[in-house]
Formats: C-alpha cells, structure tokens, sequence
C-alpha cells in the first residue's frame, strides 16, 4: 500500500517543471505587478525626498493660500475646492475601469467598451484640470518671483537666492501666522517657496505623464475591444492589466493629494 503511495506521488506533476504558473497568475499580469512596484518606489523615493524638505525648512507654503483658485470664479477664496473637483474625477475614472474590467469577465463586449471610453474622458478630464492648475500656478509663480521677462524661466527653476525680490511680492504663498516669518526671512521663505514649487510641479508632472500614458492605452485597449480582438482570443486580460495600471496611478494620487495639498 505504501509502496503504491510512493510511486502515485512521484508521477504527480510539479508546480515547478515548467508548462504553467505556480501562482496560477499569467506572465504578463505577473509583469505589470513588477513594473507597478517598481514605480511605486520611483514615487516613494520622490515623496520622502519631499517630506524631507519639507520637515527641515522653518516654513512652507500653505496649500489653503496656494491652492485657492477656480477657474471662471475670480478672485474668490475656494481652498482645495478645485483640486478636490480633480481628485473626484479621477477616482469616478476608477470606478468605470472596474465595470469594464468586470463586464470583460463575462466577455460583454459593449459594456466594456462602453466603460472604456468613460474611463477616458474621465482621464482626459483630469489632465486638462491639471493643465489649467499649471497654468494659473505658473502664471502666480512669475508674478510674484520676476518682474522682468528675460528671467521668467530662471524664475521658475534656478536658484532664488541672489535675486532682490520684495517680501510682500510673494508672502500670499503662506497662512496668516507665517506673515510675520516672511517678513523677517526673506530669503529663507523665498527658498522655501522655490523648493516647494520645484516638488510640485516635478512630481505632479511625473504623475500627469502616468495619467497621459494611462489615456493613449485605454485607447489602444478601446480599439481592440471594439475589433474584436479580445472577443476572438476568449479573455478581456488585457482590459485586467491596463485597469491595474490604472488604478495604481489612481492611488498615487492620493498620497500626492495628501502630501501637497492637504498637508
């Protein structure tokens, strides 16, 4: 009996001798989880990077005076009301990329594609949110930082420190109890600024780009799924992949919304 027992198991096949997966996860799905780890160091590394600054510097913008505007409503005072407009989109784009990932379970064709194109326009609608954002922000940026246009980019990126700029051009950045700060450390608040502005256009940037790439392949997918492509193969994986990618950027932006604008 026991002998019997021995040789059953020795022809029983190994999870390791090749042929499948012994996560029982596709090859490509197991890619994207590597290429999302690996970014999410990237952002890790940038976010602590951040944090640091920050944590050393003896005062920092206040995100309710920065980020105060909206667009079409002037002058009025609405702290985080636009960024916040933002960050629903984003996650509503989400949740559409679940129900297309969902429908392509039960290979539903038009569902998915219908989903997919929601996703989109959800995506489309994020970035041209952040490109008003920048623009405005970077329209403050040389208000308060360069009166003369040759020194606009200088303004932006270079180093502030050897520029005789007024206090008053650019102490709107922080709150009420850092006024009195400013005014005494100019030049300390002034690098604050810089180094702040530098982080947030870096890193949202790096992010907008993730979101850009996002967009150009949920296109591709939509395409696909509307030729038919997935319907011949018998799976939607592809769909799965792209919406893991998807909501990894969707997650990023949480810890960059909590760093940059809540913080």
């Amino acid at each position: 009996m026991s002998q019997t027992t021995v040789v059953t198991a020795a022809k029983e096949p190994s999870l390791w001798a090749g042929g499948r997966s012994p996560y029982n996860v596709s090859y490509g799905k197991m890619m994207i989880w590597f290429f999302l780890l690996s970014d999410a160091l990237t952002f890790g590394a940038f976010l602590i990077s951040y944090g640091t600054t920050r944590f050393f510097s003896a005062v920092w913008p206040d995100p309710n005076q920065v980020f105060k505007s909206f667009p079409f409503m002037g002058e009025h005072n609405l702290p985080l009301l636009f960024v916040s407009l933002m960050t629903f989109i984003l996650i509503m784009s989400s949740v559409t990329m679940v129900l297309a990932v969902h429908a392509g379970h039960y290979n539903d064709k038009k569902n998915v594609a219908k989903w997919l194109l929601w996703t989109i326009v959800g995506g489309i609608c994020f970035l041209a949110c952040q490109a008003w954002e920048w623009t405005h922000l970077g329209s403050e940026c040389i208000k308060a930082w360069s009166s003369n246009p040759s020194e606009i980019s200088h303004s932006l990126w270079g180093s502030f420190t050897d520029m005789s700029i007024p206090a008053d051009e650019f102490k709107h950045f922080f709150g009420d109890k850092s006024q009195a700060f400013v005014a005494a450390n100019h030049d300390v608040a002034l690098q604050s600024t810089h180094n702040f502005f530098n982080y947030f256009f870096t890193i949202t940037g790096f992010h907008g780009g993730h979101v850009t790439s996002g967009v150009i392949f949920n296109i591709l997918i939509l395409v696909n799924t509307v030729n038919g492509v997935y319907e011949r193969r018998g799976h939607y994986e592809m769909v799965e992949k792209i919406g893991l990618y998807w909501h990894f950027v969707d997650l990023v932006w949480v810890f960059v919304f909590t760093c940059f604008y809540l913080l």
